[in-house]
């Protein structure tokens, strides 16, 4: 009796794989006779990977710098490709909502405690001076952080607190980005004046972020908890991880991030500002802007105290 495996089944479901998309399955198999293995380098592109982080100073510490954002950057990413996988999913269920939701505040609470390798990794003597020719370029500037903000919450909820009042669903997407609330980090209301860390940043990403909010208006993560049966909005473990989610970004990472700046910034007699000249102070804290992405899941004693107790 042989022992080899029997691949009938396999080329049969090849055969309808290729059939499917009218390919010919024979093609393909002669294909694989010439294909290389694959290897670990060549599938993670670990060459590309490594050679992204450019310095531009001699400082040894820059390289911590760079290569903390770059996998800031990353993990973004995997955040953001979770939430398209419940914004995007048809029959909608909770389990798989909670399960992508505890996903997504993992990552969050992993860049949360990662905040410490960049604040005790870097001499704060090397990171004043290389930080200079990082002007005006800013962390604020994360395009990848703006869609995750879109694409879990309702673009009210991201309105500077000052405009709510004026701004609802029928307001135009491009009345509504000039009043979010990151804007008061480089924008002067009263004279409508842009600081040039603001207008590179929408020079490059404006268009897009119109696209994707308008996209994610009705997608948000928000939004698809609202379209579960009310019996389904009501699951304990599902609640428990909205709000560990939201109170995770908007709070406990927020102010990771804000002591970390304020750890350099703030560490010398002279008084200096952040790289692209940004208010980071007014939009950063979350007791000033009070970001919640699920407000309705709060008590009104809790939404009071935001970012008080921090």
């Amino acid at each position: 009796m042989s022992n080899q495996p029997n691949f009938d089944p396999i080329l049969e479901e090849l055969q309808k794989k290729y059939n499917n998309i009218n390919q010919d399955t024979h093609t393909h198999l002669e294909g694989l006779l010439y294909s290389k293995p694959i290897t670990y380098w060549d599938y993670i592109q670990t060459d590309a990977l490594l050679n992204l982080q450019i310095q531009r100073t001699t400082l040894p510490d820059e390289m911590v710098f760079i290569a903390y954002h770059q996998i800031n950057e990353l993990i973004f990413k995997m955040i953001l490709w979770e939430i398209e996988q419940v914004s995007t999913k048809q029959q909608l269920d909770v389990v798989f909502f909670e399960s992508k939701i505890m996903r997504i505040s993992r990552y969050f609470d992993m860049l949360t405690t990662s905040f410490n390798i960049m604040r005790e990794g870097m001499e704060v003597e090397q990171y004043m001076k290389f930080r200079n020719t990082l002007t005006p370029a800013s962390g604020f500037q994360s395009a990848q952080y703006r869609l995750i903000e879109f694409a879990s919450t309702e673009l009210i909820n991201l309105i500077d607190y000052r405009f709510r009042a004026n701004i609802d669903r029928n307001t135009p997407y491009l009345h509504a980005f000039e009043h979010l609330y990151w804007q008061a980090a480089g924008k002067d209301y009263e004279t409508g004046k842009k600081s040039t860390l603001l207008l590179n940043f929408e020079n490059r990403y404006k268009d897009e972020f119109l696209r994707f909010m308008e996209s994610y208006n009705t997608k948000n993560l928000w939004t698809r908890f609202k379209e579960l049966p009310k019996e389904d909005q009501k699951d304990e473990d599902l609640v428990k991880a909205m709000m560990h989610y939201d109170y995770t970004v908007n709070v406990t990472w927020v102010m990771a991030h804000y002591n970390a700046a304020k750890h350099y910034i703030e560490s010398g007699s002279k008084k200096v500002e952040a790289t692209g000249g940004s208010e980071w102070k007014k939009y950063m804290h979350p007791k000033y802007q009070r970001r919640i992405f699920f407000p309705e899941l709060w008590s009104d004693e809790e939404l009071k105290n935001w970012g008080n107790d921090i």
